[in-house]
């Protein structure tokens, strides 16, 4: 078992995937981790939790639902945190264009990969200490830049709409000390990322939370890959 190091982490989406991977990763390192779910089905979050030793500690929270994310809230109040990590995601048929899909698939991407994360950034920031880390799971597609290729036409922008929320936020708090980092872990072998991508999750997830930790103290927002490599807007 890790030696523990004091320091806290509050990872929002890690019953599977790359959310699952980063609690995982955290406890590694000696971490305490509070990581949460959607639901009330058992997860292999769960059995991590069960051979953690007490540092990982399982919430439940649905956060397309702003009431269950005030509800969190509400129950970690008297917890702070040295980062809060929002992991959340959805895709769709990567071949639909503006041309052919439909609203209701349009709103869900941009509720579940944009407004939901910042909401739950919103309502959980003061969980987070003064010099703390608040980062969201963003994507290389989202940047506006570096589309040249075009496809995944409807994920593509929710994530840019994710990068735009992110940027408002920041400007908002300028005088605030945190970092705040937008995270691209690369083409990664999920559910989401599907069987031919080009990196697994061992291969990314560890350099993501290097590059979480080599940012802390400094403040400001950035755009990183798991690589610790700007990403062009």
């Amino acid at each position: 078992m890790a030696t523990p190091t004091g320091k806290t982490a509050l990872i929002i989406g890690a019953s599977r995937g790359l959310g699952y991977a980063l609690a995982g990763e955290y406890l590694k390192r000696g971490w305490q981790v509070t990581a949460t779910v959607r639901g009330a089905k058992r997860t292999g979050l769960h059995d991590l939790a069960e051979s953690s030793g007490g540092r990982l500690v399982v919430e439940s929270v649905d956060i397309t639902v702003p009431e269950q994310v005030a509800a969190l809230h509400e129950r970690l109040a008297p917890t702070t945190f040295d980062l809060l990590f929002v992991n959340a995601g959805t895709t769709n048929d990567p071949t639909e264009t503006v041309a052919d899909v439909s609203t209701d698939t349009f709103v869900r991407l941009m509720v579940t990969n944009a407004l939901s994360p910042m909401r739950v950034v919103e309502t959980l920031q003061d969980l987070v200490v003064p010099d703390g880390t608040m980062a969201v799971m963003s994507s290389g597609q989202g940047s506006v830049a570096n589309n040249d290729k075009g496809g995944f036409e409807i994920y593509r922008p929710s994530k840019s709409a994710l990068n735009q929320l992110m940027r408002s936020f920041a400007a908002r708090h300028a005088d605030d000390p945190r970092t705040l980092l937008l995270m691209a872990p690369g083409w990664v072998r999920t559910g989401l990322g599907g069987p031919d991508a080009r990196l697994t999750v061992d291969q990314s997830i560890p350099g993501v939370v290097d590059t979480v930790e080599a940012q802390a103290g400094k403040g400001g927002l950035q755009f990183l890959d798991y690589q610790g490599q700007t990403v062009r807007w």
